[in-house]
């Protein structure tokens, strides 16, 4: 078999419009997920005893549903009970932060619960209200400690953007899925496509490593 790589070259432009949505697609989700994961957690620690099981309840669902089921549903379904659609972008980002702030509640429940139950104690003891110890005791402690599976998390914001091609979102998965038919070289296009993702996500697993490690010592209590 012989490989033809100029399918690519020639549609670097095309390929490339594709990767920023891809990149903008994935910052988007995943700063939304992690805003909605903290909210979630916060509301599951301190909220009213109500909710709760509501929370929990969506955690769990999100958990045990696939993300394409998600997305698909967001963009075909959700607009008939709303009567109004999505431009599928939005469906997109919407359905990711759906899923994956459920993975990223757990992970902040998990970095708060896990900061020594005296500092707490203690805060209070000095007049600290919720806020503040939240603020200036647990949160900064956490989040160190929440580096490495907010990294995940981030990696994992990438990679799902490629199912967002189901609906039509021009990702970079999207384009190349349409240059592979016009050019009849899927294992060229989807060889480089796969090159792409990993000198994404590469550099920022790497990178989330070694922040950890260098303020790792930040977070011990």
């Amino acid at each position: 078999m012989e490989f033809d790589f100029s399918p690519i070259a020639d549609n670097w432009r095309f390929f490339a419009s594709g990767l920023g949505v891809t990149v903008a697609l994935s910052l988007i989700s995943a700063v939304t997920s992690i805003l909605a994961g903290l909210v979630i957690a916060l509301l599951r620690l301190y909220g009213p005893g109500w909710l709760r099981p509501v929370l929990i309840f969506y955690i769990d669902s999100m958990r045990a549903i696939p993300v394409l089921v998600v997305l698909v549903w967001m963009y075909f379904a959700f607009p008939l009970l709303v009567g109004f659609t999505f431009a599928p972008f939005w469906a997109a980002v919407i359905a990711l932060t759906l899923h994956i702030a459920a993975y990223a509640a757990e992970v902040i429940r998990a970095g708060i619960e896990s900061v020594r139950p005296g500092q707490t104690r203690a805060a209070l003891a000095l007049g600290m209200s919720r806020a503040q110890l939240l603020r200036k005791v647990l949160l900064p402690q956490a989040t160190i400690r929440m580096l490495p599976a907010f990294g995940s998390i981030l990696t994992i914001a990438i990679k799902d953007t490629a199912i967002a091609t189901v609906i039509a979102v021009p990702e970079l998965m999207h384009r190349a899925e349409t240059v592979a038919g016009q050019s009849y070289r899927p294992v060229e296009v989807f060889t480089a496509v796969m090159v792409a993702y990993f000198v994404i996500l590469f550099p920022v697993t790497r990178g989330i490593d070694r922040l950890y490690h260098r303020v790792a010592h930040l977070g011990r209590s």
